[in-house]
């Protein structure tokens, strides 16, 4: 394998690894605050922490990207990776800001089902991800992008049918509408996020196939 022949001090897997730690920590702290509706100063603080190692991962892997002769996989696959596993933290990471902006602080039934789907799906990013070191055994990958292009399948169902009841039940309140609107769309694209890594990873598969 490629990495075989990589500078000790330039692994990307790790570093790939640690972008999809803190996704993963940035969706489970989303789902304890909008299970609990605790959305005060220090929970916003605590979520733009994880967001802020998760740039300095991000840009960790273009320096390195920009300084190292010999990469486990294409250039340019490294560099859109590394980018859209940073947008998976960076959309969770707005919605909370919105979800404060906006004070929407009371817990919302639906937006408590769609923090389940989008950590199932960092979870299952994480796996892909970490999967990648070993382009010999890809089964496992493979079906953790299979989890995610379903979960994304789940999250376009469960906008649509939110938005629904959300235009009937508040139909006489439509800044309401529209700031809940924001956010069940805002919580689907977390989920096309993860469908474009898993989509990447795929692709990366079969070039080293």
């Amino acid at each position: 394998m490629l990495s075989r022949f990589l500078p000790k001090d330039c692994n990307f897997f790790d570093l790939f690894d640690k972008q999809a730690k803190y996704a993963a920590d940035a969706a489970a702290y989303f789902q304890d605050l909008v299970t609990q509706g605790k959305l005060d100063e220090i929970a916003i603080q605590k979520m733009k922490d994880i967001e802020h190692q998760g740039d300095e991962v991000a840009h960790e892997i273009i320096n390195r990207l920009n300084k190292t002769f010999i990469t486990p996989f294409d250039r340019e696959d490294i560099h859109f990776l590394a980018k859209e596993l940073d947008d998976i933290i960076d959309m969770i990471h707005t919605i909370t800001n919105r979800l404060k902006v906006y004070k929407l602080e009371k817990v919302d039934k639906n937006l408590v089902e769609f923090a389940e789907v989008i950590r199932k799906s960092v979870q299952a990013v994480g796996c892909a991800v970490r999967g990648m070191r070993n382009m010999k055994q890809t089964k496992d990958v493979l079906n953790a992008c299979v989890e995610v292009n379903s979960l994304e399948n789940i999250g376009d169902f469960m906008r649509d049918k939110m938005l629904a009841e959300l235009f009937e039940a508040a139909k006489n309140d439509p800044i309401l509408v529209i700031k809940w609107k924001e956010i069940y769309q805002d919580a689907e694209t977390v989920l096309d996020v993860c469908e474009d890594v898993a989509h990447v990873v795929e692709s990366i598969l079969v070039k080293n196939a």
